[in-house]
């Protein structure tokens, strides 16, 4: 479904302080990836942010227990994360107008990275951490339950071929790794541009144990997403962008 980082065979030597080309290794095995690894068309100052920047703000999702205090250096911290942040600009602009929630925010793509890097530096997230590799491995192996106070999907690859549905990420399988590690009245927040596959993510998150939908329906459009190119792109196309949110319910006993 999608080519391993590391069959890129220049990746390792890009950024050799930087982003490795798969954290998790064989960890990766015997399921859905949850993304296609990019690593090219990288500019120099995005090259540069990785080189500057990786060690302050770049986490490897390699498996290993994660600590979120001792990440975001707050204890008992309220954290989020979001799942594939593109070139980072509104995923900077979220940390910034919330610099009390920890964002670990994941994907792949390396211009991206580096773009989110740059901001990162010049506008001071110390809020912020940028996860590297896949983040199936962070949910599955990293985090502990009931650690999260968010999740963020924004615009995820709709797979909109019939065939290729079953690799979309919402699904109940996902939404079952995801509910244990939601904080009682944390949010997952899901958005997208594509009218199947919005359907698909209303229909799947309802159904959900655990989760109870904040609206009937979709969402109305959150002030605090902002809009990003992507969205203005497909909007002038004339897509619906829907959002989605729900709240993790307290477990009954």
């Amino acid at each position: 479904m999608s080519t391993s980082p590391a069959s890129t065979p220049t990746a390792a030597r890009m950024f050799p302080e930087g982003p490795a080309p798969d954290p998790a290794g064989s960890r990766g095995e015997h399921r859905i990836r949850s993304f296609h690894a990019r690593r090219g068309r990288i500019t120099p100052a995005q090259a540069a942010a990785i080189a500057r920047h990786w060690d302050r703000w770049g986490v490897e999702l390699d498996g290993s227990p994660l600590d979120l205090a001792a990440l975001f250096g707050v204890p008992e911290p309220r954290v989020v994360v979001e799942i594939g942040f593109g070139m980072g600009d509104a995923t900077a602009q979220m940390a910034a107008a919330d610099p009390s929630t920890g964002i670990l925010a994941v994907d792949v793509h390396t211009p991206g990275q580096g773009n989110l890097l740059a901001l990162a530096d010049r506008m001071g997230l110390a809020n912020l951490r940028i996860g590297n590799g896949d983040a199936i491995v962070l949910l599955r192996d990293m985090l502990p339950p009931a650690s999260l106070s968010g999740l963020r999907v924004y615009f995820p690859d709709p797979w909109p071929k019939t065939r290729h549905h079953k690799r979309r990420l919402i699904q109940p399988e996902f939404l079952a790794l995801v509910t244990p590690l939601l904080r009682p009245g944390a949010v997952l927040h899901c958005a997208t541009d594509w009218e199947p596959y919005a359907e698909q993510m209303l229909q799947v998150l309802t159904a959900a144990p655990g989760l109870a939908n904040l609206h009937d329906g979709f969402a109305p459009r959150p002030d605090f997403r902002p809009m990003t190119k992507f969205e203005r792109q497909g909007l002038a196309k004339g897509h619906v962008v829907r959002d989605l949110l729900f709240e993790r319910v307290r477990p009954a006993f």
